[in-house]
Parts: C-alpha cells; sequence; structure tokens
C-alpha cells in the first residue's frame, strides 16, 4: 500500500467519481483506476462501488477511509513539527470559520497576525458551522471556529472565549422598531426569516425559542445572513442575526435590534481542530491572538 494509492482512494471518494477526482488531481482516469485496483487487491477487499454514473464506499471503503484521514493527518503534523524548528519563520494556516465570525470577526484578527507574522500564509474558508465540523474532521482545515458549538467525534475545543448575543431585527417601519424588547409571544404571528439547516446562528435561536416554549413561523429560508438582512430591509420578515452582523446597518438606522423580553440568547465561538493533529506553532499563535482580543476589540457594541 503506498501513499499515492491512499490519496487517490479518498479524492475519488470525495468527489464520488473517478472523472472528477481525475481532474483534481491532474491525472487520467486509467491511471487513477490502476491505483484504486491495486489498493483492492492489496488489502482482498472491494474498496468502491462502481455505479453507472458515480462510485460509493464500500463497508470496507468506509473503515479505510477514516484510517486514510489519520495517516495523513499524522504526515500534516510531522510537517508541522519539522517546520516548528524555525520558529514562526514560515509555515500555513488554514482556517474555516461559520459565516458569522468568518466575516464580520476573523478579518481583522487575520490582519493583526499577519503584522506580526509576515511570513506565515493564511487562508480563510467561510461556510456553515456544520461543514466546518466535517472539514475538521476530513483534515482539510488546521482550525475552525463556529459558533454554539458541541464538540463531535474527532474534534477538540481549544478555546471559546468570544461572546455574542443574537437579537431579532426589523426594519424601520415595523411596529416593534421603536421598541428596545417585546414579549416572547408576539412572535407567534411574525414571519421569521431563518438560516439554512446546520447554521449555528438558527441552532441557537431556535434552541433558546424552544426552551423558553415560545413558538415561531418560519416564513423563508436563506443560506446567508447578508441576504438575511436584506430580506428584512426589504419588509419580507423579521429574524435573529448576530449583533456582529449589524452594526453599520443599525448605525444608519437601516434595521432595528429588538430583544425578547426574559429571554437572552447569547453563544461562544468555539474554536476547534481535529484531535488528532498535533497543534502547529503558527495556530497555537492564531489561538493566543483571539484570547487576546477577545474580551477587548471584538467585544460586539450594543444598540
Amino acid at each position: 500500500m503506498t501513499l499515492r494509492q491512499l490519496e487517490v482512494f479518498m479524492a475519488v471518494a470525495q468527489a464520488q467519481s473517478f472523472r472528477r477526482a481525475a481532474e483534481r488531481l491532474h491525472t487520467s482516469q486509467p491511471a487513477l483506476s490502476q491505483h484504486v485496483r491495486e489498493l483492492e487487491d492489496e488489502l482482498g477487499a472491494r474498496v468502491l462501488d462502481r455505479l453507472r454514473r458515480t462510485v460509493q464506499l464500500t463497508d470496507a471503503g468506509r473503515l479505510l477511509l477514516d484510517h486514510a484521514h489519520r495517516v495523513f493527518a499524522t504526515l500534516h503534523s510531522a510537517r508541522e513539527s519539522i517546520g516548528e524548528l524555525e520558529g514562526l519563520q514560515r509555515g500555513s494556516l488554514v482556517i474555516g470559520a461559520s459565516t458569522t465570525p468568518g466575516i464580520y470577526l476573523l478579518p481583522r484578527v487575520i490582519a493583526t497576525f499577519r503584522r506580526r507574522h509576515p511570513n506565515i500564509a493564511v487562508n480563510l474558508r467561510i461556510a456553515n458551522s456544520r461543514v466546518i465540523e466535517q472539514r475538521i474532521r476530513a483534515n482539510e482545515l488546521d482550525l475552525g471556529v463556529v459558533g454554539g458549538h458541541g464538540l463531535a467525534p474527532g474534534e477538540e475545543c481549544l478555546a471559546a472565549g468570544l461572546v455574542d448575543e443574537l437579537v431579532l431585527i426589523v426594519w424601520p417601519g415595523h411596529p416593534w422598531a421603536r421598541r428596545r424588547a417585546i414579549e416572547p409571544g408576539q412572535l407567534t404571528s411574525a414571519p421569521l426569516l431563518v438560516r439554512e439547516e446546520g447554521s449555528a446562528t438558527r441552532d441557537v435561536a431556535e434552541r433558546a425559542l424552544l426552551s423558553a416554549g415560545v413558538s415561531s413561523r418560519a416564513a423563508m429560508e436563506l443560506d446567508h445572513t447578508e441576504a438575511i438582512k436584506q430580506a428584512v430591509i426589504a419588509e419580507l420578515g423579521v429574524a435573529f442575526v448576530s449583533m456582529y452582523t449589524i452594526q453599520v446597518e443599525l448605525a444608519a438606522r437601516r434595521l432595528h435590534a429588538v430583544r425578547l423580553r426574559g429571554v437572552p440568547i447569547h453563544r461562544h465561538f468555539h474554536v476547534i481542530h481535529n484531535e488528532a493533529r498535533a497543534l502547529s506553532a503558527s495556530a497555537r499563535a492564531f489561538i493566543g491572538l483571539l484570547n487576546e482580543v477577545g474580551g477587548r476589540a471584538l467585544r460586539a457594541p450594543r444598540s
């Protein structure tokens, strides 16, 4: 068994197609098929079912994929450890973040990090929390920053010092626009705009409402916070969003923030990583910076 065979197998499993995997790896489909056949001969088991238009993992393939991720995580850790011999003079850091921290918080932190460590290449990948968790487990990210998170197998939480508040936003002409808070029961009749499944903002808001016995009606689902804000401005409904995301709109009075009386909705942003990987020097430095600014520069102002 070779690392190349494992790399090809992982690419085909992820793409669910020999053709797409070949494009990603810049090689031919026959070459990929040969690698997979040799891998299956070595294992004495079929790892992929070849269907008409796709391929799927067999039971043996699912087991192998988990071990393959661990193999490459170990190799990556070895490279990072060797690179640390030079301190923070070179290296890279791939950070994944859910929408709110990724768009509204981390760019400022990354700018400070780059000024301190100009030779570390930093890349930011933004998706909803569920996707970030999947990419952490698949060893595609060094760190993940997500909100309202419960640890899944294979993940380790490294920090949870950033606190966020979710508030209800309404347009300027809405009857609630001049109020600081409403009774929770008033939400029952309001058309509520929500994020897509897998969004931490949606999960946290739904859990808070459920625990408070508040019923609500989802009128529309949108897959981005900016789309949510524009839909509220267009008077399509009201929505729960992070206070971090609406500072510009509050200042311009394009939106108004309202709280539910007696139902505060708070969450922590958690920093997670793959527990099978050693934490690199650059990752430790980035977490240190997050802790440093967490109680100061990233504290969201209140309306």
